[in-house]
């Protein structure tokens, strides 16, 4: 993912704002909606559907990027005897979207928000996405409330989703909460001791991935500052808190697949097995880095081994994504499919926790409520169950394009000044069928690019590459092997 610091109305952020318009052109994509929709929306924000239960008591925080509007989760952790008690909170785009409406239609044609840079295409129009829907703070908010009971070993016992009114006491950000766990205390408020536990319930739910065989790849986001006509591009890691924060999310998406596969009814997310031949490939891709990967190990716990920091180990980890390919959505009513699982995840998997963003998650979240609450689930959803798959993937190769489009447009601006210079680089993937092409990742500025070379490239080695051209409207960068 690559993320925008900071930008301002200068020459560099004009260019970029000018490339990223040019790329939605291409893309047949807008941050605009049709009037009827914004209209539809307007007229929904001002009259939602509002449940009877009121869980306004618990003390629910939010856990964003400092910037986020579109709050779709927010958390409250407590001790149950030797176990715990998570309430998650999901934002309820059902009180305000009915089926068929204007909204509704719009959202199944977009099928997620898309994210590059600061140029947001929501799903959903802002009024409910940025306001109204979202879980903002000191707001009373419908919501679907996911309570799940826990073991002393961060296991899950039992769960039960239900419509409910929460209100969230604060919008932390992922750094501000960092600092929290780090030193700085968590202050004296009455969510304080609920995000104490965040640590706690996450490292165990992080070490129960480990032992069901998760995978994680340790790969880092770029990080763009904009600033007049300066562009600057960093690699950021991973707070900790950002993992403890998604294991919450992928309890709850494990708890709703459970839920659907033993009803026979509902949508999963999945991953095929790895083929053995590219897990041998990846064994021949290790000894010529020089890393020790014992023909014992699971390829999970090779990958767990690896520092996203070391170049050897980074070029290890994009070799590795080979083994995440070919996911998608699966829909059943009667009878599972034939494919159940999320290999990465070593278990059965759904979204759930981000219906302002992702379209599927709030047709997942309206399953569970029905089996939760005992009754049918609603015609207008199980007939999608045809369609979404399709709708999904098709958005998920326009999110994947749009992101790339961007990252690649912000490399160009940021090095058309410098062509013919040369730079430090690490060569972190070598094409099976032509040796002397690859891609590089250079440390200072941030950039992953392609490169050629006049004979084989030295797969995670450290070489000197000159760049040969930088074009910003084309959107494209070469390198070549000094």
């Amino acid at each position: 993912m690559i993320r925008v610091a900071s930008a301002d109305d200068g020459v560099a952020a004009t260019t970029l704002r000018d490339g990223i318009s040019a790329l939605q052109a291409e893309l047949g994509v807008s941050a605009e909606f049709p009037p009827e929709v914004e209209e539809a929306a307007a007229a929904a924000a001002a009259n939602p559907r509002l449940p009877e239960l009121d869980r306004t008591d618990l003390p629910f925080v939010t856990i964003d990027p400092e910037t986020s509007m579109d709050l779709d989760q927010a958390l409250h952790l407590e001790r149950d005897g030797d176990g715990y008690v998570v309430h998650y909170a999901i934002a309820d785009v059902a009180a305000f979207v009915a089926p068929g409406d204007p909204v509704d239609i719009e959202a199944n044609k977009r099928g997620e928000s898309l994210y590059a840079a600061d140029a947001k295409i929501p799903l959903h129009p802002k009024v409910l996405s940025e306001d109204a829907a979202s879980l903002l703070p000191e707001q009373v908010r419908p919501a679907l409330l996911w309570t799940h009971k826990l073991d002393a070993t961060g296991e899950g016992v039992d769960t039960f989703v239900e419509r409910a009114l929460v209100r969230s006491r604060a919008k932390l950000s992922y750094d501000g909460v960092q600092k929290m766990f780090d030193g700085e205390g968590f202050g004296d408020h009455d969510y304080s001791t609920s995000l104490e536990l965040l640590k706690e319930i996450g490292e165990k739910r992080i070490a129960l991935e480990a032992a069901r065989g998760g995978v994680n790849l340790p790969l880092r986001d770029q990080e763009i500052s904009v600033v007049g006509d300066q562009w600057s591009l960093e690699y950021r890691d991973l707070l900790p808190v950002e993992n403890w924060n998604a294991q919450i999310s992928l309890l709850t998406g494990f708890a709703a697949a459970d839920l659907m596969v033993y009803a026979r009814v509902g949508l999963l997310r999945t991953l095929p097995e790895p083929d053995p031949r590219d897990v041998q490939r990846l064994h021949r891709t290790a000894r010529a880095l020089g890393l020790e990967w014992p023909a014992e190990m699971l390829y999970p716990d090779f990958i767990r081994s690896l520092d996203g920091k070391n170049g050897k180990h980074a070029a290890m980890a994009i070799a590795c994504t080979r083994l995440l390919r070919g996911s998608g959505y699966a829909s059943f009513n009667g009878e599972l499919p034939e494919l159940t699982q999320h290999s990465a995840l070593a278990n059965e998997y759904m979204h759930v926790t981000a219906p302002l963003r992702r379209l599927i998650d709030r047709y997942a979240g309206e399953v569970c409520l029905a089996l939760c609450a005992d009754r049918p689930v609603p015609d207008w959803v199980t007939s999608a169950f045809t369609t979404l798959p399709d709708t999904m993937r098709a958005s998920s190769r326009t999110s994947g394009a749009y992101e790339r489009g961007v990252v690649d447009l912000v490399e160009a601006g940021l090095l058309s000044k410098r062509v013919g210079e040369t730079f430090d680089a690490v060569i972190v993937e070598v094409d099976d069928e032509d040796k002397r092409k690859g891609a590089i990742t250079v440390e200072d500025p941030a950039i992953e690019a392609g490169v050629i070379s006049t004979a084989a490239l030295p797969l995670g080695e450290e070489v000197q590459v000159r760049l040969e051209s930088a074009d910003v409207v084309a959107r494209k960068v070469s390198f070549a092997v000094a």
